[in-house]
């Protein structure tokens, strides 16, 4: 069964809904048209986007234009939106097609939806959309009998909309002189109130650079205090650093041989803990590691013994004496 045949079989019970529901709206339009806004004229940019999905429409071959037709219909999009609707597709297909009874067909079918819909547009002062579907109803059937009631009513509908508009800025003329009073009177209770409440901001000022000036002499308190904390500090590292021995110098002409890497300990390794072991160590002539020993480990105790294991298996060239230096070995779990 074609998409125009179920469309035959389906169109009076649509159309019974449509007018049920095209009643409905009738009976409460008029309350809410005395509230609407003037109708805005159609803006350039409207006017050339249906100028443009005119022209994509026209030059639609037949095909194209059976099978957009056909999609419209299974959509529901009967007469709108402008340019992708069954109405606009079949009308096309007749200009193309003049004696295809099967688009007459559709095209009859499909003639009072839009009907309802331009009346619908009316009804909520829809003036643009309404004028668009009495041009496609126009195009359907020029002869149409409900075309002059629809004219008539885009046109009556924006003179009383017109009319509505100039009532609507008499009474905002008069809301704004009215504001305007009222705004009056609340600048001089305000001014009022300024006055009032100027004494009060004057004590409040004088509280608030009290409490400023405590501030400031309990933050110099403590600033002269941390300066005498910094100065004692300073001098104990300087005292400290004095009684440390210097560490020696890594002779320029030590050269390594083979250094490998410490083992990562399993616990250390579970747990992701990281850090680093400063070792001091002694090469003999044969460039073996004779000593070593811990100087300081982050954290303490986790990865000393590894670090000296490592570092006693060192091999160095041979040097004409024993070199004592310092090495670094740094633990991490991605290494």
């Amino acid at each position: 069964m074609s998409h125009v045949t179920k469309l035959r079989l389906l169109a009076p019970a649509l159309l019974l809904a449509t007018l049920a529901a095209c009643s409905g709206k009738d009976e409460t339009a008029p309350a809410a048209a005395e509230g609407a806004a003037a109708p805005a004229a159609t803006s350039p940019a409207t006017v050339a986007a249906d100028k443009a999905a005119a022209e994509k429409v026209q030059g639609m071959d037949t095909t194209q234009l059976r099978d957009a037709a056909s999609a419209a219909l299974r959509e529901n999009r009967m007469y709108a939106p402008a340019g992708d609707n069954a109405l606009e597709y079949y009308v096309a297909l007749r200009d193309k097609l003049p004696n295809d009874a099967t688009i007459k067909s559709a095209l009859t079918d499909l003639q009072p939806y839009a009907l309802i819909a331009a009346e619908q547009a009316l009804g909520r002062e829809d003036f643009t959309e309404a004028q668009r579907l009495i041009t496609l109803l126009e195009k359907v059937d020029p002869t149409a009998p409900a075309l002059p009631r629809l004219k008539q009513g885009v046109t009556g509908g924006m003179q009383v909309a017109e009319r509505r508009t100039v009532e609507e800025a008499d009474k905002a003329k008069k809301d704004a002189e009215n504001k305007v009073k009222q705004q009056a009177e609340q600048q001089r209770l305000a001014q009022q109130q300024a006055a009032e409440a100027s004494a009060a901001q004057a004590l409040a000022a004088k509280q608030e650079a009290a409490r400023k000036e405590s501030e400031r002499l309990e933050a110099d308190r403590q600033a002269a205090a941390r300066r005498e904390a910094e100065q004692r500090s300073a001098a104990a590292a300087a005292a400290q650093q004095a009684a440390a021995p210097k560490p020696a110098a890594a002779a320029p002409s030590l050269r390594a041989v083979s250094t490998p890497a410490p083992r990562y300990p399993a616990d250390a390794l579970r747990s992701g803990t990281s850090g680093e072991v400063l070792v001091e160590l002694t090469v003999g002539t044969d460039g073996s590691v004779t000593d070593a020993r811990v100087l300081r480990a982050n954290p303490a105790r986790v990865f000393d013994r590894e670090a000296l294991n490592a570092v006693r298996r060192w091999k160095f060239e041979p040097i004409g004496s024993p070199v004592t230096t310092r090495r670094t070995l740094a633990f991490a779990p991605n290494k």
